[in-house]
């Protein structure tokens, strides 16, 4: 073990601050336990004067939606020369836009939804495509604003084009598929095991089924039929690759299992910042893979780099 300083970048000022922070906290206390140097940042705008004063030798980016995963942050770091964690700043900038990730992933031949990216002030009294269909900002995490409408609905949702929302004037409208969710963490370009996640008391996979205690269930391995499996794990690595991702990341996939054959799988999206909580979907991958969080968390540190 290296004795290496790092500062974990956390909180921030995006919705997902709270998330960030818990993150950002359980970091930290276990990169102190395995013997790092450690300095704890809630990032404010001046996090380049203060990073630029501290001079760290590993920034440990715990930052979750816009700014401190789209591209923002790394930046920041890349003009500092401050090695740093997780994806660089195109594939970063790249995997947060839904829609533009969506064009990269299915021309990668990885099965992707019919969708369409509009502005939510052209919403109008006629559903934009057939229903259901949900609508999801295009540069949100943690499912914040994301709406499911409905075959029954007979029109699109008020929400979308009230004053009361927040997450931009870009959505993507995207078919709907019902069934189960899986996700799949990539660590250092290799697919760790495969999570179904079923939501307790909730309708879909929202911020309450992620992050409030008993929200949801994770179910790792995956029960489900080898062949998909091993077929998640391998769109995992190809999403990874193609967005050019680096360090951990992880794929998310609905399976339809009413279509013909042995369903239909989609994947939904990937994220280059996941959850750092010991009971977060990609540590629970890493110990079922033979790695405590301590040791995951190192090898993320070991893994930091400038020009990701």
């Amino acid at each position: 073990m290296s004795g290496k300083h790092v500062a974990v970048l956390m909180g921030g000022f995006s919705s997902e601050r709270p998330v960030s922070l818990s993150s950002g906290a359980a970091c930290a206390d276990a990169l102190e336990a395995f013997g790092y140097r450690v300095t704890r940042i809630d990032v404010e705008r001046d996090i380049a004067t203060v990073l630029g004063a501290l001079r760290p030798d590993v920034a440990f980016n715990a930052l979750h939606g816009p700014f401190g995963e789209d591209g923002t942050i790394q930046g920041i770091l890349e003009y500092l020369e401050i090695p740093y964690t997780h994806s660089g700043v195109l594939a970063s900038s790249l995997s947060m836009d839904k829609g533009q990730a969506k064009i990269v992933a299915k021309a990668a031949g990885i099965p992707v939804a019919e969708a369409k990216v509009m502005d939510r002030h052209d919403f109008g009294q006629d559903h934009p495509i057939p229903t259901p269909y949900v609508v999801k900002p295009v540069r949100e995490g943690s499912s914040f604003g994301v709406v499911i409408v409905q075959k029954d609905q007979s029109h699109p949702p008020q929400i979308i084009t009230s004053s009361e929302w927040r997450y931009g004037d870009l959505v993507m409208v995207e078919r709907y598929i019902p069934g189960r969710e899986f996700t799949c963490g990539v660590m250092g370009g290799e697919a760790l095991g495969v999570t179904e996640i079923i939501p307790q008391g909730h309708a879909f996979y929202d911020f309450d089924a992620k992050y409030a205690a008993g929200g949801s269930k994770h179910v790792i391995p995956a029960e489900i039929l080898p062949n998909i499996y091993q077929n998640i794990q391998r769109l995992a690595v190809a999403a990874h690759h193609a967005m050019g991702c680096r360090g951990v990341s992880r794929s998310d996939f609905r399976l339809d299992e009413s279509a013909s054959g042995e369903g239909e799988l989609i994947w939904l999206e990937i994220n280059t910042q996941p959850g750092m909580t010991p009971t977060s979907l990609v540590p629970e991958m890493a110990v079922h893979a033979g790695h405590s969080f301590g040791e995951f968390l190192s090898w993320i540190v070991e893994d930091a780099s400038c020009l990701r």
